[in-house]
């Protein structure tokens, strides 16, 4: 098996233009693995730490004074890289070395390897067994932490191209939504100028029940039947609006604030109204009672834990007490490693818990998400819509199309 012969990280930049850390893994002297750490804008506040003392300076001399533990490890050998960066840093959250190292260095090795065999990084990371592609969510529409003021409090509107029966297919449902859905946002607001958030998705000037109500209307003028065709599916992000002093769910844009039931309830009224399939971090991160409730409620619908579980494997197993989600949301960066993340999806797996593997909002070109997401049998995989750095992970489900090796798309 292919073992690491050399390691170099430098800064890099970035869909935002924010300073991150690139990391190159050779091994066999010839075989070149290559990841950019990304970063989010809506983070949990269980995720482990970016960087160091919040430098990458700091993330970068870290790594520098310890590549020579790394050097001879079998490249695809997620554990024992794991076991290494352990004896550099025992934190429970990376502090030490920066959990954007542990993300650069894992996937690059695992990059390397998989071009020493010559196989694709789903290969390596799951050799055998059936391989679909998971739904593509398009992110349409955005709000939140993902967009400037005066757009909806609501972080994602997102579609769901459930009829779909390739990736092509799925892929051009979400394109021509978010086409639509300029015309829709266009004939509400005159003033409309087309301003986009940080993952491709419209940011305009409305507030939430308007935007639910323009995805719905751009998914009928491009002919689609709502949870037949195509479905719809809410990033709620409700960590960002929690106040913690208040004890309540703080909609600053639309000057409406919630009790923790009134905001189930209102969860549940747009659950019922738009048919949503999908349903991220309707409560806070803490709410793992509000979480069961709405799980209790909506057993077809896929309720899901980011900011909830952050992939933490504790979390997981604290949330499957309480039945507090059916679905999770895998982002390898919030639990470091890649060996973290596949602990992570095996757990999710075991219990039943549908994964939802995501991008960030700060991204790179970086394609390694797409075989991830196959590889830990992901039902679906948010990587935006538009931007480089996600159309470029969208065209590599399409190459793989080409390999022989996919067996259609996950089924929802």
């Amino acid at each position: 098996m292919p073992s690491i012969t050399s390691i170099t990280g430098r800064v890099c930049y970035n869909s935002r233009g924010q300073e991150t850390v690139e990391i190159d893994v050779m091994t066999d002297q010839k075989y070149l693995g290559r990841t950019c750490a990304p970063s989010g804008a809506s983070v949990g506040k269980y995720e482990v730490v970016n960087f160091p003392k919040n430098k990458v300076d700091h993330a970068l001399q870290m790594l520098n004074s310890n590549i020579n533990k790394f050097i001879g490890l079998e490249a695809s050998d997620t554990e024992t890289i794991f076991d290494t960066l352990r004896t550099i840093d025992d934190t429970s959250d990376y502090s030490k070395v920066g959990g954007a190292i542990a993300y650069a260095l894992s996937i690059a090795a695992v990059d390397s390897a998989a071009k020493a065999l010559n196989v694709p990084m789903l290969k390596v990371l799951k050799k055998n067994g059936i391989y679909r592609f998971p739904i593509p969510l398009g992110n349409v529409l955005g709000g939140g932490a993902h967009a400037g003021p005066g757009t909806p409090d609501i972080q994602e509107f997102l579609v769901v191209p459930i009829g779909a029966k390739s990736i092509n297919e799925a892929l051009r449902m979400n394109f021509e939504v978010h086409r639509e859905l300029k015309n829709v946002i266009e004939h509400k607001d005159k003033e409309f100028t087309y301003g986009r958030g940080d993952e491709g998705a419209w940011a305009p000037k409305m507030n939430d029940v308007e935007a639910l109500d323009a995805v719905e209307k751009a998914c009928n003028n491009c002919g689609f039947k709502i949870d037949k065709d195509i479905a719809m599916g809410v990033d709620f992000a409700t960590s960002s609006l929690w106040d913690e002093n208040s004890k309540s769910y703080v909609y600053i844009r639309s000057g409406r604030k919630f009790t923790s039931a009134r905001q189930i309830e209102f969860v549940s009224n747009v659950i019922k109204d738009y048919k949503l399939i999908y349903a991220e971090d309707p409560v806070h991160e803490e709410a793992f009672e509000d979480m069961a409730e709405l799980t209790k409620r909506f057993r077809n619908v896929y309720v899901t834990g980011d900011d909830l579980l952050v992939t933490n494997v504790e979390r997981l197993e604290k949330a499957k007490k309480y039945n507090a989600c059916n679905a999770a949301i895998l982002k390898v960066n919030q639990a470091g490693s890649l060996h973290d993340a596949m602990d992570f999806s095996k757990k999710a797996n075991e219990n039943n818990i549908r994964l939802i593997t995501s991008h960030r909002s700060g991204e790179s070109i970086d394609t390694h998400l797409v075989h991830i997401a196959i590889a830990t049998n992901s039902k679906m995989i948010k990587s935006g819509v538009l931007g480089g750095e996600r159309i470029s992970k969208l065209n590599e489900m399409l190459r793989l199309s080409e390999t022989g090796l996919m067996d259609g798309m996950a089924e929802v």
